[in-house]
């Protein structure tokens, strides 16, 4: 980060939201791999190609429970004209055929089980005339074929899924169940990924009490912790809480300090022109920080650069607002990119949808509105409700909130009726809108 990014000031022009991200994200790359127990690498995006050692499935096998046979001993098999053969032997999944399949001959067979050598059709036991002579009480050394399949039927081929020496993963794919299900079947119990980023969380202000303490007066319990540790853990990062930092050198020095072996520090308060000066002053001895000044609401403050750690390592440092739903808003657009970017995703645009607005957003002062709104589907078509009063002190209207609609800083506002955009709060990631 360059000098005339660390020092710049609020009398300056305010950034474009999409300023401020591109100069946040270039400081970001993705982080080294790990390897990981496959379970616990769910939602991490693997490091290296997956290669088939073997062929899945290993051997021809049964699609259905029935009976392995030759097709030329049943072909023109009817229920008038049924073909009946002789039963040598069982073959369930998991054992490895002893016999071959002779004219003449059938060997009952389960599904999933290998194709006995001669054999080349399976016919399932409902097109026998296996539950009447069960019925009867007749014996299972023979059986009847009512039904010509098909050469080939419910054979699964070797190598069906997936072949020897093939590709399956590749390397930035994000493990969701089905690729863990995958990489099992390849018989991987561990599996390289990129590893998640350490995000240490710092609240500060005199007026913040932890959980579970008496509240005195002029105090509130610390809720902005807790909202951006959650987004932290939500968005794949590991969180670790520094508490409360108090307005004193000592204590914001100690708190700060505490977060440098982290992969990035997020403070809550103390980033704002009327704020203290202790917050500023800590963090600007400790490294290169730039206070901003965003066109956005809410929002508006923002702090960025980096922090001087052990070793000499850099550590960038994401300064958010205090109001805790400034907070949890610039969260969103700034931190959660920058989390995702170093677990090695690639789709860092927030999942989107065009709703109709059915009450107006108003935009007095030229900066991009986020507005708390309910969102609903009806007649194919989604509608978008603000959440009632936009203060951004007002926390339960980010509860009630499944999205953030956009009113555009050169837009005075949307009207009821108008389309809008939708940032989607509960959108799974993976999901492209």
């Amino acid at each position: 980060m360059t000098s005339d990014h660390a020092h710049r000031h609020y009398g300056e022009d305010m950034l474009s939201v999409e300023e401020a991200l591109e100069r946040i994200l270039t400081v970001f790359s993705p982080l080294a791999p790990e390897e990981k127990p496959l379970l616990e690498a769910l939602g991490q995006v693997l490091a290296e190609d997956a290669v088939a050692a073997f062929d899945i499935p290993p051997l021809p096998n049964s699609a259905m429970d029935g009976y392995a046979v030759r097709h030329d001993d049943i072909r023109g098999a009817s229920a008038t004209s049924p073909k009946t053969l002789r039963v040598i032997g069982l073959v369930a999944a998991g054992q490895v055929p002893q016999q071959a399949v002779a004219p003449g001959t059938a060997i009952r067979i389960m599904t999933g089980a290998p194709i006995p050598a001669g054999a080349d059709t399976v016919v399932p036991f409902e097109d026998t005339d296996e539950l009447q002579r069960k019925a009867a009480g007749r014996s299972l050394q023979e059986i009847a074929i009512r039904l010509d399949v098909g050469r080939g039927a419910s054979v699964r081929p070797a190598g069906e899924d997936v072949a020897r020496r093939e590709k399956v993963l590749s390397k930035g794919t994000i493990l969701r169940p089905q690729e863990l299900g995958v990489l099992a079947s390849l018989g991987h119990s561990r599996v390289m990924v990129i590893r998640r980023p350490v995000v240490a969380v710092l609240a500060t202000g005199d007026e913040l009490e932890e959980l579970g303490q008496p509240l005195g007066p002029g105090k509130i319990y610390d809720s902005n912790t807790y909202s951006v540790a959650a987004a932290v853990l939500r968005y794949g990062g590991v969180p670790h809480l520094l508490g409360i930092a108090r307005d004193n050198l000592e204590d914001m020095e100690a708190k700060v300090a505490g977060g440098l072996h982290a992969d990035l520090l997020i403070t809550s308060a103390g980033v704002s022109k009327g704020d203290y000066d202790v917050v500023k002053d800590v963090l600007m001895r400790q490294g290169h920080i730039g206070f901003w000044s965003v066109r956005m609401r809410p929002a508006k403050p923002l702090a960025f650069g980096l922090l001087r750690g052990p070793g000499g390592r850099q550590v960038p440092h994401l300064g958010l607002p205090g109001n805790p739903v400034s907070a949890m808003v610039a969260f969103e657009a700034f931190a959660r990119p920058a989390i995702l970017k170093m677990q090695g995703k690639t789709r860092l645009r927030k999942p989107t949808i065009e709703a109709v607005l059915e009450d107006p957003i108003h935009n007095n002062d030229g900066r991009r509105v986020y507005a708390r709104v309910t969102v609903a589907r009806r007649n194919g078509a989604y509608y978008a409700r603000t959440t009632g009063a936009q203060g951004s002190n007002l926390l339960t209207s980010m509860a009630k909130a499944k999205g953030l609609a956009i009113c555009p800083e050169d837009t005075p506002g949307i009207q009821a009726g108008q389309r809008v955009q939708v940032w989607m709060l509960d959108w799974p990631e993976e999901v492209e809108v």
